[in-house]
């Protein structure tokens, strides 16, 4: 019978915790030390912010549409329904375990109640947004922020959590292998800041004034905070203390480490310097290229995945961007949009077959091979289709509701005193 497990509630709630505190204060303090002194305060506001009003959003829509199964007995393969609006029906079964798509073919049981389940996925929720802002750094409204945000939370990663995460979505239904957000978090939010560089267009003095870092101390220890709380991150996803948590705790390390030495000695090699920034950003890219692979790999591949994607971003977040000449301000598409369509083709070739098949794993079994690797491909490919329309589409709509950026003497300025009436002195 299925019971509520005190070990699992635990350990997935530490995990959510430490989701949660990748964004405030770990983010804010990672994107506030990479912007210039006089946009400091308007970056941290921002992830502080999204904290709050994707919280609410969340609770009243989000999870509904994202982990409702739709209509029809095996669900509905694109969205769920606003059966669960305000998390209604919660109380029914507040201290019974969780069934993950009660109901439909691929229904999966925990041990966990189900506030628990939501609360974990509400940290990812709040999480995406963040990471988009370093690509409209120091040039994006607030007001258009916050209403973009809360339509993209709704219209795109709403309905691309329930493409793969719930049973009755058409990704998880092909036998898509995204343990903790290759596709949901990662791809959607590069190619969604990548979207919003392009249509807000480069930064004033953009190649030509110095926008180097304010304060390389902040962004380390927000990196750090990150690095730690990736460890919630990826293991989570195993809904419970259990073998896969465990592995996936283990390959997070493996493939942080292995970027920050491939992008260290790629600079070092080809710039003279290994630079601090350079070993903080390789480690995100690790942390990202590991995410949707980290219940499916073992530590040798998990190693390869950190070293080519420390490699290959290096180049997409210096050579690439300045050779193309898009403003992405702080790198969410060269890092996180690339290393997350790497690590989902990687997960393809390199899922280990018993790892997943454990009993603790929901889905079954995932072996790397040419099939799984179709899967994994058509994924990214859907995931980069559906992110760019849906979120050039919402730009469009909010560019006419609020306009998207400040004025030429306010950006001069700085958001901080312009948008916020506050500075750091």
């Amino acid at each position: 019978m299925q019971n509520v497990e005190p070990g699992d509630v635990a350990w997935v709630l530490m995990c959510t915790v430490l989701v949660l505190l990748m964004t405030v204060p770990g983010l804010a303090l990672f994107y506030a030390g990479m912007v210039r002194k006089k946009n400091v305060l308007a970056i941290m506001m921002q992830s502080f912010s999204l904290c709050a009003a994707m919280t609410v959003v969340w609770m009243i829509a989000g999870y509904s549409l994202a982990f409702s199964n739709g209509s029809g007995p095996g669900g509905n393969p694109w969205i769920g329904d606003f059966s669960r609006v305000f998390l209604a029906g919660l109380d029914a079964n507040w201290d019974k375990p969780f069934t993950l798509g009660a109901g439909t073919p691929g229904a999966q049981p925990t041990t966990i109640p189900e506030s628990v389940f939501i609360m974990f996925q509400m940290a990812f929720a709040i999480i995406t947004p963040a990471v988009v802002t370093g690509s409209c750094a120091d040039r994006m409204k607030f007001s258009a922020m916050l209403v973009f945000f809360t339509l993209w939370s709704l219209l795109v990663y709403a309905p691309l959590a329930h493409w793969v995460w719930s049973p009755a979505g058409w990704l998880a239904v092909l036998g898509v292998a995204d343990f903790a957000g290759g596709t949901v978090v990662e791809i959607n939010c590069g190619i969604t800041g990548l979207v919003c560089a392009l249509m807000l267009g480069r930064r004033l003095g953009y190649g030509s004034e110095n926008m180097a870092p304010w304060n390389l101390s902040y962004a380390v220890i927000g990196a750090s905070l990150l690095w730690v709380g990736w460890m919630g991150f990826n293991s989570g996803g195993a809904l419970g203390a259990n073998v896969r948590a465990g592995m996936a705790v283990l390959v997070t390390q493996i493939a942080a480490a292995g970027a920050t030495v491939s992008w260290s000695l790629a600079e070092w090699v080809l710039r003279g310097k290994p630079s601090v920034l350079g070993a903080i950003s390789g480690a995100i890219a690790g942390l990202v290229a590991i995410t949707p692979a980290a219940g499916f790999v073992m530590p040798g591949p998990a190693l390869s995945i950190g070293l080519v994607a420390g490699a290959v971003c290096f180049w997409t977040a210096t050579s690439l961007k300045m050779r193309l000449r898009y403003d992405d301000s702080l790198d969410a598409f060269g890092v996180h949009g690339i290393a997350g369509i790497i690590g989902m083709l990687a997960t393809g070739v390199a899922a280990y077959g018993p790892l997943s098949a454990t009993r603790d794993a929901p889905g079954g079994a995932y072996v790397g091979g040419l099939h799984l690797l179709g899967v994994q491909a058509i994924a990214v490919l859907a995931t980069i289709a559906f992110c760019a329309t849906g979120s050039w589409v919402l730009l469009r709509i909010t560019d006419a509701l609020v306009g998207l950026r400040v004025s030429r003497e306010e950006e001069r300025e700085g958001l901080d005193i312009v948008l916020h009436g506050e500075q750091v002195s």
